[in-house]
């Protein structure tokens, strides 16, 4: 088997297991689909205070998911676009969207296939939370997204941090490098699925570091203007968190020991 042949196959199982997995999300306390129907944003603190005004602008929001964030910042005048390798994702988005008469587009692609769909640039490109992870290759990723910016528009992501990811599934020991370059294959419970009622998945992911992302985006000619990190997730999405504070949550006993968000800005001159 080639190694392409054996990436198309591993985003073959991931692309399973998110159409399970959004399944299952639709009913989690997490998304919290009810609120979300009735107007409440899907969005968190930090991209709400560092993207900022998106009234009237054009946005690109990569590995979207089902669309709560998409619509969200639809919902505050953002002409928005949202993409997902996920049909089943994608379905939902659309019909969420289609429920509220928003003019949102939403593209089921591959982000590595994107250019395929879609040939045009955006004032915001966004894309946030657990979703680099799932590239294995992230200077084809920069070299995609860098030219959906538009001259004078922002890239904008906000990431679990990956000091988070060297740590096993109850972060309490280090199990993988901080600069692993290999593919971590995997069988776990959903995120939101704490019991694990809903059974296991198959998946196939890629830690990277903090300069394998920003390198890449600096090399397509994108100005960093900031690169932050949280001591928090926003997030109650691992073993052993504990809430600090509304919609914060850190590892029990590390209380405020390493980072577990990030965010970072960069601008197309």
């Amino acid at each position: 088997m080639t190694h392409t042949d054996q990436l198309s196959q591993f985003f073959e199982e991931n692309k399973h297991s998110w159409n399970t997995r959004t399944d299952i999300h639709q009913t989690s306390e997490m998304y919290d689909m009810g609120a979300f129907r009735a107007g409440q944003t899907s969005l968190r603190e930090i991209e709400l205070a560092e993207v900022g005004d998106v009234q009237g602008k054009s946005m690109l929001h990569v590995q979207c998911h089902f669309g709560q964030d998409t619509i969200s910042w639809a919902r505050m005048g953002a002409q928005a676009t949202g993409t997902d390798f996920s049909d089943r994702a994608i379905e939902i988005a659309r019909s969420l969207a289609a429920a509220e008469s928003l003019d949102t587009r939403f593209i089921c692609a591959n982000t590595y296939d994107l250019p395929e769909h879609l040939d045009e640039q955006f004032d915001i490109v966004f894309t946030s939370y657990g979703v680099i992870g799932w590239l294995p290759d992230l200077k084809k990723w920069a070299e995609i997204l860098a030219r959906y910016v538009k001259p004078g528009g922002i890239f904008y992501m906000v990431e679990f941090h990956p000091v988070l990811w060297m740590m096993d599934d109850e972060v309490r020991k280090i199990t993988y490098s901080y600069f692993d370059k290999g593919v971590i294959a995997y069988e776990e419970s959903d995120y939101t699925d704490h019991e694990g009622q809903h059974g296991t998945t198959k998946n196939y992911a890629w830690n990277h570091s903090l300069s394998d992302v920003i390198t890449p985006l600096i090399a397509q000619g994108l100005t960093l203007e900031f690169l932050h990190e949280f001591d928090y997730s926003p997030y109650d999405c691992f073993q052993n968190a504990v809430s600090v504070g509304e919609k914060r949550w850190q590892v029990k006993d590390y209380e405020g020991v390493f980072p577990l968000a990030y965010s970072i800005k960069l601008r197309k001159d």
